[in-house]
């Protein structure tokens, strides 16, 4: 159903041009919106990539760059649970960690 709307949609340029915009200002600031909440504690990336996610129904760049950001953060998680088991691990060889 959401598929033959899209295609009615398409068929009218100007219908098409206002949904595209509609989709770029909602998604817009939704991921703006993340990222101030970025620093506070709560869903801020959650709420980056839920914006991340509507522009990405319209916009090709949008794809990519959510791609992109979710490889950056994994590989940063990856990095910060290796230094956390490591100091773990020299804690617990040191004296005064027994």
């Amino acid at each position: 159903m959401l598929r033959r709307a899209r295609v009615w949609i398409d068929r009218h340029p100007r219908l098409n041009a206002a949904y595209r915009t509609s989709v770029g200002v909602v998604g817009g600031v939704l991921a703006v919106g993340g990222l101030l909440l970025v620093p506070l504690p709560g869903p801020g990336w959650l709420i980056v990539f839920l914006g991340l996610a509507v522009l990405g129904t319209e916009f090709h760049w949008a794809r990519r760059a959510a791609a992109w950001l979710k490889r950056v953060l994994d590989r940063f998680w990856a990095w910060w649970r290796a230094r956390r088991a490591h100091k773990a691990a020299a804690r617990a060889d040191s004296p005064e960690g027994a």
